[in-house]
């Protein structure tokens, strides 16, 4: 027997994850424009640069 054929209809909590992020991330870049993902990545940037300088200053100590 498949396992295909034994689950019949079910979907594994990994599968669906995938399925949601794959539309998710569709459904995301037809309601928001370049100008949203630049934002988002501009502010990532910005954290990631304190956090090391952080890191740097407790290293100093």
């Amino acid at each position: 027997m498949l396992a295909e054929e034994r689950r019949k209809g079910q979907m594994s909590v990994e599968e669906a994850g995938r399925l949601g992020g794959q539309k998710g991330g569709r459904r995301t870049a037809e309601t928001h424009g370049r100008e949203f993902y630049e934002e988002i990545g501009h502010k990532g940037g910005q954290k990631v640069r304190r956090l090391i300088e952080e890191g740097k200053e407790h290293e100093e100590e």
